[in-house]
């Protein structure tokens, strides 16, 4: 089977065109030194059941009590999606067995969740200027405590219960089914976890568990009713929700094509094979007898704490790219680049600030993303852990700008940075690499590179221009890449006629 890669995704079956409906369930971990009923710690990393309140245990008589600070970063989100808020939501419990859950139920909200709808906007292609966004809806935000953990490689016969992640807060965000390719279902969870980290309400850290993705996908003939769907459980990587949206839909058209059916269950992703497996029935709402939790009273929200959580955003993504478009002059990719994670934008901002007038945006931004996002990669850094700071980079960028460096010496100054953590001017003045436009100086070289080839000289003067590059680089070489290109340019003009 084959399949395009774009919006226009399809699935050629032998009995013709498939088309892919797809949906996520994205659990956030809430940014919470506490969890979401008890005052227990949150920390990533700590030995297990060192973070385990006696309500997190279940022990009887222990009553929830809910922290604030996981409602209201759960509200921000929701602001930040432009999504409704509902002043009066309630909690709800759902019921059933598993060793990772002390109570024997979740307390989660399935009636009356937090937030409502919401949208995100997404846009498969930033270096194409004509790619037109897609908006995602997103059905509801609800509030819900995690499950623990279980260990079961820790011993040859038995497994072992971490509780560390009992009753830690998470945000389910369950979009709509509007997603139509792998490709628009990575870019939803890549926009997402970027909205999430500049609002600070989950630092989107897959790698960790902190954010996961449960994917719901389903074929049908296009323009037909929505197929039957599967659920792949806890994916967590927006590599391995593509691979796995593009595994389960290729499955699901074999199934159909075949004459079979597909039945409605939860899947596993296994990443070694790229290949998704059965792992349960699918459950229904009323197999988990949810009812609303007695021991908690509803939540009701008043004016004033709403002000509050939307006084406390951040500029948005969005926002941020579309005032580098206009208010910097910066191309629409570059500025897609620069935002699309909350780090980099904050160290591109202190990069101006500490540049000034005398470093233009549009030489800062080309600067970021070539030079240092080239060397952080080679060095397998992130942006957060660079070696040059944003005062470094400035200082580098003035040099360029008043031309006491040329292009070429200031890579080579940048790379001394990197090495020794020593800012361009102290580089510049120990190893002598001001650019020079002395044109006595500049004119000698000139001279004598044009004596050394003077059969080029003729043919330069017999018409063939190209030649012209020959004599730039010949004179740059010999003055060590210290000339000005300007200078250097305009003199070669004048002595080869």
């Amino acid at each position: 089977m084959k399949s395009d890669d774009m919006s226009d995704y399809r699935i050629r079956g032998a009995t013709g065109d498939w088309e892919v409906v797809i949906g996520l369930e994205v659990h956030a971990q809430v940014t919470s030194n506490a969890k979401l009923f008890s005052g227990a710690a949150t920390a990533f990393g700590a030995e297990p059941n060192t973070q385990v309140s006696l309500v997190d245990a279940a022990m009887p008589g222990m009553l929830p009590t809910p922290n604030r600070e996981c409602i209201r970063q759960a509200v921000r989100t929701g602001m930040a999606i432009d999504a409704v808020i509902n002043k009066w939501s309630r909690f709800d419990r759902k019921n059933y067995f598993y060793a990772d859950l002390p109570q024997g139920y979740q307390i989660s909200q399935l009636y009356h969740p937090l937030v409502g709808e919401g949208v995100v906007e997404i846009v498969l292609d930033e270096k194409d200027p004509n790619s037109v966004p897609k908006a995602i809806g997103v059905e509801r935000i609800h509030v819900e405590q995690d499950a623990g953990k279980l260990m079961h490689d820790q011993h040859p016969t038995r497994s072992y219960v971490d509780l560390n992640r009992s009753g830690v807060a998470l945000m389910e965000i369950v979009s709509r089914p509007d997603m139509r390719s792998p490709a628009e279902a990575g870019a939803y969870l890549s926009k997402l976890r970027t909205i999430l980290r500049y609002v600070g309400s989950c630092d989107g850290n897959m790698d960790q568990g902190s954010m996961r993705a449960d994917v719901n996908v389903s074929v049908r003939r296009p323009g037909e009713e929505f197929g039957t769907r599967t659920e792949t459980k806890n994916v967590n990587s927006v590599r391995f929700v593509m691979a796995a949206i593009e595994y389960e839909a290729n499955r699901q058209v074999a199934v159909l094509e075949d004459g079979g059916r597909i039945v409605q269950e939860t899947r596993l992703f296994d990443p070694d094979k790229g290949v998704t497996r059965s792992m349960r029935s699918k459950e229904d709402a009323h197999d988990y007898r949810y009812f609303p939790d007695p021991d908690l009273l509803p939540l009701e929200l008043d004016d004033a704490f709403l002000e509050e959580c939307r006084a406390s955003l951040p500029e948005l993504p969005d926002a941020k790219r579309k005032r580098y478009e206009s208010e910097l002059g910066l191309s629409a990719y570059n500025a897609a680049v620069l935002t699309a994670e909350v780090e980099t934008a904050r160290w591109f901002e202190a990069l101006l600030a500490e540049g000034g007038s005398d470093v233009p945006a549009k030489s800062a931004a080309n600067w970021l993303i070539s030079d240092l996002y080239g060397a952080l990669n080679r060095l397998g850094k992130g942006i957060g852990d660079s070696p040059v700071s944003p005062a470094q980079g400035a200082e580098l960028l003035k040099l360029v700008a008043d031309g006491t460096l040329s292009g070429t010496l200031s890579k080579q100054v940048f790379e001394i940075m990197l090495e020794t953590g020593q800012g361009a001017n102290a580089i510049v003045e120990e190893r002598g690499l001001k650019q020079t436009s002395d044109t006595g100086a500049i004119e000698a070289v000139i001279a004598a590179v044009m004596e050394k080839n003077a059969d080029k000289v003729a043919d330069y003067r017999g018409g063939k221009d190209k030649l012209f590059g020959f004599f730039v680089g010949q004179t740059m070489k010999a003055m060590g890449g210290k000339a000005n290109p300007g200078v250097v340019n305009d003199l070669l003009k004048k002595a080869l006629g």
